[in-house]
């Protein structure tokens, strides 16, 4: 490790078992790192004393009988305890932050929207005052469903440190990097990479390019997972192994700090006088992880018919009902398609989930004109859309020869829950309103006579 590329006061693990570059690999396994040698326990996760004079603590993710499969928990050796991270709390506003249920009478979320790149502005904005609420779905008090926000950030988080009660954070940059300090280590984002940070964990972001654009599915539910494969089996779509874990790091800090919660849909700010980022070491399947997009190994049709989205699916957050996600995370990346006498792109359709889509960069093959990097689209559940009137023509007349798509990473954050859109969505973000005009060119290509038509 090279601490010089760290900022002052942050110590990193020097050496791990299974590190490559300061991250462990492995999707859900249980992890150990120590950023000082002999930190970490042997044997024990709550000895009577802790070397260094650090005390352990637990994060839970999961109620404490959970099933095997979905206990989540990492034991952390910290500093100070987290209760010395808080005092009194008092009420802040974020007023371009929403929280389902949020459902406004006077704004008409049922129709077909297409918003052009939310623009950069002056205003000092970080991660997380920047965050820029499109839609929410489900309800927080439940802990059903989600909420969909763009980030517009141009100012480090240098003293002030968020967590979220209410939900996970699904990160997916668009414009600039971030670099993300957690209590379980750092990580390095940029563009067609992914985190995820876990419901209750502190961390703050900085800003490596200066400013930074992207979007944030936040979920309210049930942890983010891996599809089930079935007949796929054991390899293909996103590899455990592609997923990556950071090694611990701390921050040994005595100056004056912000720490800022949601919880139930409201945010409290209190004053410490310390850095929250003191974990020293620590070990367990409670951690965030980053993901690179391009090591997604996408699989399709080689023969005829194009397979349902379900077959890009990421990350999903189920629901008690088999099969019915909360959320599914969808990707259409750079792929070949070697389907014969059939229409390629997605067909038209209704569809019992709703789905709001990102363009991260390049064209999206269904929308090849309007859908530019930064933009968002939303079709909501029962809604019917498809290809536009050029998408569908060419791929009607295309040859059945092998294609590739390339210079594209669309995505999609699909729910069980109707979105409703907030009155940032539909007043001041760049809404285009000539979007559903995209189908004025599909005309009525039927006479009654047998044969394919023009």
């Amino acid at each position: 490790m090279n601490k010089q590329t760290q900022p002052k006061g942050f110590v990193q693990a020097a050496s791990n078992i299974g590190v490559t570059e300061g991250y462990m690999p492995g999707f859900g396994n249980d992890f150990e790192t120590e950023a000082l040698p002999g930190a970490l326990p042997v044997g024990r996760n709550s000895p009577q004393r802790v070397e260094y004079g650090l005390y352990a603590e637990q994060l839970s993710g999961s109620p404490f009988t959970a099933p095997h499969a979905t206990l989540e928990r990492s034991w952390m050796y910290r500093i100070r305890p987290s209760v010395k991270h808080v005092s009194r709390f008092k009420k802040v506003d974020m007023s371009y932050w929403k929280t389902a249920p949020h459902v406004i009478d006077d704004v008409i979320s049922l129709g077909q929207y297409r918003w052009d790149p939310v623009p950069f502005n002056d205003e000092k904005l970080t991660f997380v005052t920047g965050m820029r609420t499109m839609t929410t779905a489900g309800d927080v008090g439940t802990q059903v469903g989600m909420a969909s926000h763009v980030y517009l950030a141009n100012t480090d988080m240098e003293d002030d440190y968020f967590y979220s009660a209410d939900s996970e954070l699904l990160v997916v940059p668009q414009d600039g990097r971030l670099k993300i300090f957690t209590e379980f280590g750092i990580i390095d984002l940029e563009p067609l990479e992914i985190c995820v940070l876990p419901r209750g964990m502190v961390f703050k972001v900085t800003l490596p390019d200066g400013q930074a654009r992207g979007f944030v599915c936040e979920n309210y539910g049930a942890k983010f997972t891996l599809p089930h494969r079935g007949p796929i089996g054991a390899n293909c779509l996103a590899n455990p192994r592609d997923f990556k874990t950071p090694v611990a790091a701390f921050e040994e800090k005595e100056t004056p700090c912000r720490v800022t919660v949601k919880w139930c849909g409201q945010f409290h700010t209190c004053e410490i006088g310390h850095s929250p980022l003191d974990v020293v070491a620590w070990h367990g399947n409670y951690a965030p992880y980053k993901y690179d997009l391009r090591t997604y190994a996408t699989i399709g049709s080689i023969s005829f018919d194009h397979p349902d989205p379900s077959i890009f699916t990421v990350l999903t957050a189920p629901t008690a009902e088999e099969g019915t996600a909360n959320i599914d995370f969808v990707i259409f990346p750079e792929r070949w398609l070697a389907n014969e006498n059939t229409f390629r792109p997605p067909w038209y359709h209704k569809n019992i989930m709703s789905e709001l889509m990102g363009n991260v960069y390049g064209v999206y093959d269904a929308k090849p004109k309007g859908f530019i990097p930064g933009g968002i689209s939303l079709h909501n559940c029962m809604l019917p859309h498809g290809p536009d009137n050029n998408a569908f023509e060419h791929a009607t007349k295309e040859s059945w020869d092998p294609v590739k798509l390339t210079n594209t990473m669309s995505f999609m954050f699909e729910t069980r829950f109707p979105q409703q859109l907030t009155r940032f969505a539909a007043d001041e973000a760049p809404l285009q309103d000539d979007y559903v005009d995209c189908w004025d060119g599909l005309e009525k290509k039927f006479d009654g006579t047998p044969g394919l038509k023009d």
